[in-house]
């Protein structure tokens, strides 16, 4: 079973490359985040021709999340992550696909950093955290993916002297998420290589892409229970490099199920 992450930086406006990366690789369920789109404006049509059942969480101009899945209709269990009923921000989902929990997110940013942003990152966090908690203690197996907006250690950033005091790279972020693995969770990407320097993200200044000036920052985190089954993650980072593309590259885990 293949599940992917992908931050596509406006839904409509790169749906021809989505769609292309879909049906290139036709990963199980493909979690999106930065929809950029209110809920009446999701291509639903066009997702669904391509073969995938959608579940999304849109917002206007900012935020939204989304959840496809090949060939069935995703269970949505939870829409907007718990914690705080206030909190109008589209940036959680969760729904079972073949027998697997997906919560897919898009963690707040949280710069300028200190400040009301980082804040929020920070209290966003905490509620992850709860949650996540509440999954593992279910016992179901789970995967935990999208854009975290968390650059989690120096391999992970190019240039790391450069970021220290960005809200994605500052010491309370980086505990937090360690707190959020010290639950359990195997963040299958690196549990995969250990040792590469692997980039999901590139800006767009500075031809970043070009000199692989990037970041770590969308994560897929496996269960215990689902964690012994990982066999194979990655980056399709060529998608990167197409015309008109998303900041962000796909990530991918694959494990055995049945």
């Amino acid at each position: 079973m293949r599940i992917a992450t992908f931050n596509v930086n406006s839904i409509n406006t790169r749906l021809p490359a989505l769609l292309q990366w879909l049906e290139e690789t036709r990963p199980d369920v493909a979690c999106l985040q930065e929809l950029k789109a209110p809920q009446d404006k999701f291509p639903e049509a066009a997702i669904r021709a391509a073969g995938y059942c959608p579940v999304w969480h849109g917002q206007k101009s900012w935020n939204g999340v989304a959840l496809l899945a090949r060939g069935v209709e995703p269970q949505e269990v939870v829409r907007g992550l718990p914690g705080d009923p206030a909190d109008e921000q589209s940036r959680y989902i969760e729904a079972v696909v073949n027998g697997v929990l997906v919560g897919g997110l898009y963690l707040p940013n949280g710069n300028p950093a200190p400040g009301p942003k980082f804040d929020y990152k920070l209290r966003w966090m905490e509620r992850l955290q709860a949650r996540a908690q509440e999954l593992i203690d279910s016992g179901m197996p789970v995967v935990l993916c999208g854009d975290y907006n968390v650059i989690p250690t120096d391999i992970d950033v190019y240039k790391p002297e450069r970021w220290r005091e960005d809200a994605l790279f500052r010491p309370e972020t980086r505990a937090a998420w360690n707190e959020l693995l010290g639950q359990g969770w195997c963040d299958a990407l690196r549990a995969t290589h250990p040792d590469q320097i692997i980039y999901t993200f590139w800006d767009y200044f500075r031809d970043a892409y070009g000199r692989n000036a990037g970041l770590r920052i969308d994560h897929l985190l496996l269960s215990p229970s689902l964690a012994p089954r990982l066999t194979a993650a990655g980056v399709d980072r060529e998608v990167r490099g197409r015309e008109k593309p998303s900041d962000h590259a796909p990530t991918w885990v694959e494990f055995d199920w049945p």
